[in-house]
């Protein structure tokens, strides 16, 4: 009777095909527990240690940014980066992948993830043609501003609250936050997406047609 689309992105891609056009749609970005993922006892980074930077899946799907971790570690090969970067993995790899500069911890939910992510002080998703992901959003709502690609409906979380970067221009990136981690960090303060939002979201698109 109705459909909710969780980016912008999916939904021209039915609205390309003719689909879903004649019936009552509308687009309602996805949001986590703000009771679970929150500004408490977040760590910002003190200048002084090496820069924690944190990415968390379910999925061992190669889509889910690997290439771009399998790129974050060998460049922690480099003495310049390792001294300055830690890159810490939490979930499910690829069964043909390795990564030997990576700390890796099995996947988490809920209160014992968002601890994990509180220990860090950047987020980076690699994911690709992924119309939503709840990933980012979590990591979000705890503080951590989010390197992101441009790629599936990432970038209407992520915008205003990150860096968008590509493979080419990765280590560009990483020290550019660096230079404006306080700013990125700052913005983070107003990230707007929780799950009582995107519910009140809901409500309001259900009572307006039902």
């Amino acid at each position: 009777d109705a459909t909710v689309f969780v980016s912008s992105w999916i939904k021209d891609l039915y609205a390309n095909k003719g689909e879903f056009l004649n019936k009552p749609n509308q687009v309602i970005l996805a949001g986590a527990d703000k009771n679970i993922f929150n500004l408490k006892n977040i760590k910002r980074w003190n200048k002084n240690e090496k820069v924690k930077i944190v990415t968390h899946h379910w999925s061992d799907n190669w889509n889910k940014g690997f290439e771009i971790y399998k790129e974050l570690d060998m460049l922690l090969n480099k003495k310049e980066y390792k001294n300055i970067f830690e890159f810490n993995f939490i979930g499910r790899l690829p069964k043909n992948l390795q990564l030997f500069n990576t700390n890796l911890m099995e996947p988490l939910s809920g209160p014992e993830l968002a601890y994990e992510l509180k220990k860090n002080h950047l987020y980076i998703t690699g994911s690709l043609n992924e119309p939503s992901g709840n990933h980012h959003i979590e990591a979000a709502q705890c503080g951590l501003p989010i390197m992101y690609i441009d790629s599936g409906g990432i970038k209407e979380y992520c915008d205003g609250f990150g860096v968008e970067y590509i493979k080419e221009n990765l280590e560009e990136i990483l020290l550019y936050t660096l230079s404006n981690y306080d700013d990125l960090t700052n913005k983070l303060e107003s990230y707007p997406r929780n799950s009582d939002l995107m519910s009140q979201e809901f409500q309001k698109f259900i009572l307006l047609y039902y």
